[in-house]
């Protein structure tokens, strides 16, 4: 399908005041409060609390977090930007106004930190594999995202190190990336600087080495009993594509949203096409590695799995799904060609296909915490689990399918197909996906599960339980704190900052955005809607305003904004898209026609509320909504999918639409 779509960060659009945007006014009272609505603005509160005490206890005046170690491998890079990869997307929601300069000063503190440490060079990653790459950038994405005339030169600046061949990343004519460690530093090759991967005994415990047809049929690989291991992964594993380098494609999309340049999307369909075809001949499901010479399996004996961050090693379905989702929607967005999804789709099939109802106790899962964390009582029960990795003695490692992925190939295309994938998982379980639990995983998801079933219209209940799963998060972290304040942290411990991030986004990106969380190995935001502040012209909700989201279909897509301030008027501005790419047609709201509800100070009880509906006409991608003191207002609103330019500007921006 060829595409007129573009990017516009700054199309030239001339600015226009508020009210000339399609404008709706709330009329219907707020009496008693939803219970969502005031569970969300307390979550709010609550981190806007949990970051700044965050800040004080584990980060420097200049922004970089306390650390007075060195760092002995390649590996540390991403464990110190992931400890605010959240923030931005808070501030983007509706948090506070200083958390935006908060999260650019940690940006910058933790760059200079790491620069010190010999990890980055001009900024950027030396060479490390994209699984944690990926994790590294979601922070700057987000930054791009909230102040994209700030971050652009920066971000463009890094997608040039893989779009322009003189890098050293890029083979322009294989379409393949040249190494599986890749960044700023040409110099850096293979997978480590020592003798062998240092793997750690439980991880090689969980894990395993790559390379298991080496050793002697029958034994297990291990680098004490075979000394051949290190150099046979250098040479095998440490050079050529990987299906993770396809994260990149997250980077480049990101230039492309910034700048609108061709060259970028171009090179996003070339390198993404590219593993599109192989997986077409490799009967559907992604490869993992491709050999310096352009042929799948030429360094790994013709196998088409056993890559770096493949399929064999370390996490399988786990990172190769997360890496091929974030390139295949990179392309489906900069090509406007949703057949780019068919990478991942055919692969995922061919992965459910080989799956087994099962006990997950009995399981051969290489990650355990995750899935009883996921599972809970549902461990003990048979349920459907399907293999994450694959080598010469076939499939295993059975997990629960990791839904973040098909979950995001739905919200994107809204296809008949991606939609009954979903429901046949859900079928297929042995748990139900209406239980909402008050975990947090690492990519500070996985509720996506009983998120699906509220939008289904058969968990009415959710957006309750989520709010008070998100508080128990964010207070579990805050004791986390208290108990580990201003810790000397080691390098064997660096996850800790992580790990004790209390910001939490999940439930208010949901429920607020009518979105999934980011694909968390190098994904860009997914939105339906998103929300301006048209009084203090920034993104995000105003104070005291909640938002929910009840449906996504883009017939109707279904949102209810309350303002609970008793005295201030608010004014919002509701973005359709993440990057304002879908337009919207028509708009149905309620209205309250009875000015006199309250009825006389003789009466003992206001009148019954009485609501219709009415509607306008939309165009473009913003509307325009005055909520006066203590009103609601339901929206439903129809839209025209993908129908214009990607772009980070807003409706405030000289490229956007509205002004004051």
């Amino acid at each position: 399908m060829v595409s007129d779509m573009t990017s516009s960060a700054s199309p030239g659009v001339r600015p226009r005041r508020f009210d000339a945007l399609p404008t709706v006014t709330a009329t219907v009272p707020v009496l008693e409060p939803p219970a969502w609505a005031l569970a969300e603005r307390h979550l709010f509160d609550l981190l806007d609390h949990a970051w700044r005490r965050f800040a004080a206890c584990y980060t420097e005046p200049d922004g970089s977090l306390r650390y007075r170690r060195r760092l002995t491998s390649r590996d540390g890079v991403d464990d110190f930007y992931e400890a605010f990869f959240n923030w931005p997307q808070l501030y983007l929601l509706g948090g506070a106004d200083d958390l935006l300069p908060a999260a650019e000063r940690h940006w910058h503190g933790v760059t200079r930190q790491l620069t010190e440490l010999g990890m980055l060079r001009d900024g950027y990653e030396r060479g490390y594999d994209w699984f944690h790459q990926g994790e590294s950038l979601l922070l700057l994405y987000g930054l791009c995202m909230a102040a994209p005339d700030r971050w652009r030169e920066r971000a463009v600046g890094f997608a040039e190190l893989y779009v322009d061949p003189a890098r050293g990343n890029y083979d322009a004519d294989l379409r393949i990336i040249t190494r599986p460690h890749n960044g700023s530093d040409p110099d850096r090759t293979g997978l480590f600087d020592g003798g062998w991967y240092p793997w750690l005994p439980e991880e090689e415990r969980l894990y395993g080495f790559p390379l298991d047809w080496l050793p002697t049929p029958g034994t297990a690989p291990s680098r004490e009993d075979d000394p051949r291991l290190g150099a046979e992964m250098a040479d095998r594993l440490g050079r050529g594509d990987v299906a993770m380098n396809m994260a990149v494609a997250g980077l480049v999309l990101n230039a492309f949203i910034l700048t609108g340049d061709d060259r970028y999307r171009a090179w996003i369909l070339g390198y993404v096409g590219g593993w599109r075809e192989r997986t077409r001949a490799n009967g559907g499901i992604v490869p993992d590695n491709v050999g310096r010479d352009g042929v799948v399996g030429s360094q790994l004996g013709g196998r088409w799995y056993g890559g770096h961050y493949g399929w064999s090693w370390p996490h399988g379905l786990y990172s190769v799904g997360q890496a091929a989702v974030v390139g295949a929607l990179a392309a489906a967005v900069a090509g406007r060609d949703d057949g780019h999804l068919d990478l991942v789709r055919s692969t995922l099939d061919y992965v459910i296909a080989e799956g087994r109802v099962m006990r997950y106790r009995e399981a051969d899962s290489s990650m355990p915490v995750r899935g009883h964390a996921h599972l809970g009582e549902y461990a003990d029960r048979p349920t459907l689990l399907v293999p994450f990795r694959r080598s010469d003695r076939g499939w295993f490692d059975f997990n629960p399918v990791h839904t973040a992925v098909p979950m995001a190939l739905w919200f994107h295309s809204g296809a008949d197909a991606d939609r009954a994938r979903l429901d046949d998982l859900r079928a297929g379980c042995g748990y139900d996906w209406r239980t909402v639990r008050p975990f947090r995983d690492k990519e500070e998801g996985g509720h996506e599960e009983p998120w699906y079933a509220y939008l289904r219209g058969d968990n009415p209940g959710y957006p309750d339980l989520i709010l008070g799963a998100a508080q128990a998060q964010v207070r579990r972290r805050l004791a986390l704190i208290d108990r580990h304040p201003g810790v000397d942290v080691p390098e064997a411990d660096i996850h800790l900052w992580q790990q004790t991030n209390p910001v939490v986004t999940e439930a208010l990106t949901q429920l607020t955005w009518g979105g999934p969380q980011v694909v968390y190995n190098g994904g860009l935001a997914q939105a339906r809607v998103r929300y301006h502040d048209a009084d203090a012209r920034r993104p995000g909700l105003p104070p005291s305003v909640a938002a929910l989201v009840s449906r996504i279909d883009p017939a109707a897509t279904v949102l209810e904004l309350v303002n609970l301030d008793p005295a201030r008027r608010r004014r919002v501005v509701v973005q359709a898209g993440a990057f304002s790419e879908h337009a919207i047609r028509t708009v149905g709201y309620t209205s309250c026609p009875d000015r006199d509800w309250p009825g006389s100070f003789y009466d003992y009880l206001h009148r019954p509320i009485r609501t219709v509906r009415r509607h306008l006409g939309g165009a473009g991608p913003w509307l325009a909504v005055t909520l006066p003191p203590g009103t609601r207002i339901e929206l439903t609103l129809e839209l025209a999918v993908r129908s214009g330019p990607v772009t980070y500007a807003g409706p405030f921006d000289a490229g956007g639409a509205a002004t004051s």
